[in-house]
């Protein structure tokens, strides 16, 4: 490797380590104590909290919600709900108590608006969702509607879904017994 290139890997390493906050680290605390965001423009429906707390039950609570360094939420509205609907007495949480206001303030939208930037690579999700289906697993867990998972699993657009009344018929649902909404199994 010649020397330039040696040094911008070096400089690159250590931008990468200063960005981590130092003293990281994930701690439990208690639902009761947690402040959200009175501002927060993120809306969270009934559907997609009981959503979010089908994939803590399934998965573990894998993503801690992060904290401005006076127990109020700056990420993991949706995630406190759900904890809440599960009767969960503590959550993990992350402190980002090095953030300015201003800086906290903005996080709270750039987090979610960031995510829904990604894009999909049909082909790659297609695939992975007829494996897991054959595996027998429940992907009403992914998150996605009935309607959607036919018009992936058919390999139509998902952004230009083209609604084929019949496209359903195959996919299965189920009706959850506490809160009555009907999911694809």
């Amino acid at each position: 490797m010649p020397k330039a290139s040696k040094n911008n890997a070096a400089v690159a390493a250590t931008e990468q380590i200063t960005a981590v906050p130092e003293g990281l680290k994930i701690v439990l605390r208690p639902l009761e104590s947690l402040v959200p965001y009175a501002r927060n423009p993120r809306a969270h429906s009934n559907e997609q909290v009981a959503q979010i707390a089908a994939s803590i039950k399934e998965f573990g609570f894998t993503n801690p919600i992060l904290l401005d360094g006076e127990n109020g939420l700056i990420a993991g509205h949706g995630r406190l709900a759900a904890a809440r609907l599960l009767g969960l007495k503590t959550v993990p949480c992350i402190e980002l108590g090095h953030l300015s206001e201003t800086q906290k303030r903005a996080y709270i939208i750039a987090d979610n608006k960031l995510a829904l930037n990604a894009g999909w690579d049909e082909e790659l999700l297609r695939l992975e969702l007829i494996d897991l289906k054959g595996l027998e697993f429940n992907l009403d867990l992914l998150g996605f509607n009935a309607s959607e998972l036919a018009d992936i699993t058919l390999g139509r657009d998902v952004d230009q879904p083209e609604y084929d009344e019949t496209a359903t018929d195959d996919v299965k649902m189920v009706t959850c017994p506490k809160c009555g909404q009907s999911f694809p199994k």
